[in-house]
């Protein structure tokens, strides 16, 4: 077992974008319904390769592996990494009571233990502009709440 870290700022509008952010529904509609279908489309084709962060986190293990930011074996590292992020964004979240030293530890101090488990990390913030954050640690080989998905950065031999 090992974890990925993904990250992602963007404007709001983008993050909000939820078609973008959960994969395409399995059924399409029906094929006499042009704009559905064409949206479906789009979404089946984008979902895979867009760079937004997607409303599951185990869903980051579908997106490229350029995206993913690093790979830890321990569970220390990856939320170290975590801890990185958060005080490197820190001063631009818009919620004084995001920027709380105190809370951003206990968040890094609850990745170790979550990732340890074999749980996903996943965290928000509004940035100033407006803007959004979104920082992640996924466990992959195997993901719990995902087991059949793949490691986006695997080396597969045929």
């Amino acid at each position: 077992m090992h974890h990925h870290g993904y990250l992602w700022t963007g404007s709001k509008q983008r993050f909000d974008d939820e078609a973008l952010r959960r994969p395409p529904h399995p059924d399409p509609p029906p094929a006499d319904k042009p704009d559905p279908i064409q949206r479906y489309r789009e979404v089946k084709a984008e979902f895979p390769t867009v760079d937004l962060p997607p409303l599951e986190t185990a869903h980051w293990l579908i997106k490229p592996a350029k995206l993913v930011r690093g790979t830890w074996e321990e569970p220390e590292e990856a939320a170290e990494w975590l801890g990185q992020q958060l005080a490197e964004y820190a001063p631009r979240f818009s919620s004084e009571s995001d920027r709380d030293s105190t809370r951003l530890a206990l968040l890094v101090c609850s990745a170790v233990e979550r990732v340890g488990r074999g749980g996903d990390v996943s965290h928000g913030f509004y940035l100033l502009r407006p803007a959004f954050l979104s920082v992640a640690l996924v466990t992959c080989s195997p993901n719990r709440a995902a087991p059949d998905l793949a490691c986006p950065t695997a080396v597969h031999t045929r």
